[in-house]
């Protein structure tokens, strides 16, 4: 796994629209890129897309709009909603924007006064600097080249514990190792390849993700359709239940999936 591009893909193509997001896992820096003449159809993968990626909340999206048709700006609207919801996470996702300077759309933001709180730059190589300059250090454990073993899924949720004890989240470590157990039990049983394993602080937040190299992805959840265990496309009940969030996606070479934990507030008892 350690030999492995650090970078994620996943894409929805069409005759007249083309999305695609790349990731790369080590910065956490998702890259969209968005090519055809908007419309409500694209504005819907668009925002989709979006959502999947914050949900996961990487340091950075940088969206590639060199390829987008919008004489009349409309897309506007969208890039400046994805970057109120960016910034409002904790920790703040940085959102950019890459487009050329002369097109209506970076001459409307322009006049908004947008380009305060949502840059855009006219290149990616200039996009990709900025966002590298301004990336947060990332608290960080990670484990390589786990073999398909079903002790792998304990030296994993072992690794979380020790994890949430440094970062101070107890309340994290036993929901943290159930996850963790099911995501590494599940690879086990349905890539049977060697894993990687990271554990990372996102705000108050635990964010868990196992790598292994099946390109097959979990499916969605349906209560009314038995699954048989060995299903490779049964979901994950612990992860569903503990996490805030959590997803697959692509790899060049299998899979990423992860999930994020969060502390539960509870509400003082009136007095």
């Amino acid at each position: 796994m350690e030999d492995d591009p650090p970078y994620l893909s996943t894409g929805d193509q069409r005759a007249d629209i083309r999305l695609s997001m790349v990731g790369d896992v080590d910065s956490t820096v998702i890259e969209i890129e968005v090519h055809g003449q908007w419309s409500a159809r694209l504005c819907v993968a668009v925002n989709h897309a979006l959502q999947n990626c914050l949900a996961e909340q990487p340091a950075a999206i940088i969206v590639d709009l060199h390829g987008l048709g919008d004489l009349d700006a409309a897309s506007t609207i969208v890039w400046l909603a994805a970057s109120r919801a960016a910034s409002s996470l904790q920790p703040p996702v940085q959102l950019v924007l890459s487009l050329p300077p002369t097109r209506q759309l970076a001459s409307h933001l322009r006049r908004q006064g947008a380009v305060r709180f949502l840059p855009i730059y006219a290149t990616m190589k200039r996009a990709r600097l900025a966002v590298a300059g301004r990336l947060p250090s990332m608290t960080r454990l990670h484990l390589s080249r786990l073999p398909p073993k079903p002790g792998s899924a304990g030296v994993a949720a072992d690794a979380v514990a020790v994890a949430c004890a440094a970062w101070g989240l107890p309340d994290l470590a036993e929901p943290g190792r159930q996850v963790m157990t099911e995501l590494v039990t599940s690879a086990i049983a349905h890539a049977g390849t060697d894993m990687a394993v990271t554990m990372s602080l996102r705000g108050t937040g635990l964010h868990l993700a196992v790598y292994d190299t099946d390109q097959r992805l979990p499916a969605p959840l349906d209560p009314a359709v038995p699954r048989a265990a060995n299903d490779p496309n049964s979901r994950l009940p612990v992860v569903e239940s503990q996490a805030s969030a959590w997803g697959a996606m692509p790899t060049r070479h299998g899979k990423v999936v992860w999930a994020i934990l969060r502390p539960h507030h509870r509400t003082p008892p009136r007095r």
